[in-house]
């Protein structure tokens, strides 16, 4: 587990040059310069030959990016664990969390310990539990020099929940929130400047069309039997599931009645992403499968999340 520990596939050439600002929102650009910054250290400023140098100011040990979803946060901060020297780890917080339920605190300890940076897609804020044991974990990591940097999503139109989430994040890791930098990183979703916006569905003669015409690596099963699979297996072990498979085929998608599938299919969802696993589905576009009862609860982000997600991976998929 400890050795999966690095960006998704589609990150893996991730760089600050290869990111592309969008300049309509600076603090795109500022990120770029900050995470810089982050990783080289600040330097010493220095004026005329008789001036004195002034060196800057410690950098903080922690970087938060803090925005809402497809304003490139992912791509920076895997670009950063790219930049960074040594040993260094990347995983989303729930890969974070899975770890210490499979080794235990004090081994999950003592096989991060050392590192030269930590790398936590997607902070999650809505466990009590899992936050204490993530903050108590990088605490113990930051006072033997390891840094931090993490990311979480705020989605825009957010209700009641304002814009950002760094007010958040800061509060529920407590002790350690003095120790992070952390930068607004606006603009829109680049998920949908490609597509409508929404996933794409497919009636059943389409469905069978594409079915013949893919190649590599597929799947083919209705969306309960998917349920019904996730449900046997610990989110933590769904990036196996997916390992190898270029597209996957779902049949008769309807909404959620219940909202432990739900949260499981937005785990696979990630892992999906990570991947780039295409989606051909009949029934209900996968982004309306999570009714407005659930979307107005405390997984709303997550689910926002998801929705993002899979109409990029529908939109994507082969024709």
């Amino acid at each position: 587990m400890v050795a999966h520990l690095v960006p998704p596939r589609q990150f893996l050439a991730a760089s600050l040059d290869n990111y592309r600002p969008d300049r309509d929102f600076p603090s795109q650009g500022a990120a770029v310069a900050a995470i810089r910054n982050f990783i080289t250290g600040p330097g010493v400023k220095s004026g005329g030959f008789f001036s004195r140098r002034k060196a800057e100011p410690e950098a903080k040990p922690g970087i938060y990016l803090d925005g809402g979803f497809g304003v490139g946060k992912t791509h920076l901060l895997a670009s950063l664990w790219h930049l960074a020297k040594g040993r260094k780890y990347f995983g989303t917080f729930i890969e974070y969390t899975a770890l210490v339920g499979a080794l235990g605190y004090a081994d999950t300890v003592k096989a991060l310990k050392g590192a030269s940076v930590i790398c936590i897609d997607e902070f999650e804020l809505d466990d009590p539990g899992d936050t204490r044991i993530m903050t108590r974990l990088l605490g113990e990591l930051v006072a033997t020099g390891t840094r931090i940097a993490a990311t979480s999503n705020t989605p825009p139109n957010a209700l009641g929940e304002g814009r950002f989430a760094a007010q958040d994040f800061l509060r529920e890791i407590d002790a350690l929130s003095g120790q992070f930098l952390t930068l607004r990183v606006d603009g829109v979703d680049y998920r949908h400047r490609q597509n409508s916006g929404h996933a794409i569905s497919v009636g059943d003669d389409e469905f069978e069309t594409t079915l013949r015409s893919l190649s590599g690596g597929v799947t083919v099963d209705s969306f309960d039997d998917v349920l019904g699979l996730l449900s046997q297996v610990h989110p933590s072990r769904y990036v196996k599931l997916v390992e190898g498979l270029q597209q996957i085929a779902l049949r008769d998608v309807h909404p959620f009645a219940g909202q432990t599938d739900a949260l499981r299919f937005v785990a696979f969802v990630d892992r999906l992403y990570d991947a780039q696993v295409r989606i051909v589905a009949t029934g209900t576009p996968l982004d309306q499968v999570f009714p407005d009862e659930m979307l107005a609860g405390g997984y709303r982000k997550k689910y926002l999340r998801a929705m993002s997600r899979l109409t990029a991976l529908t939109a994507g998929a082969p024709e």
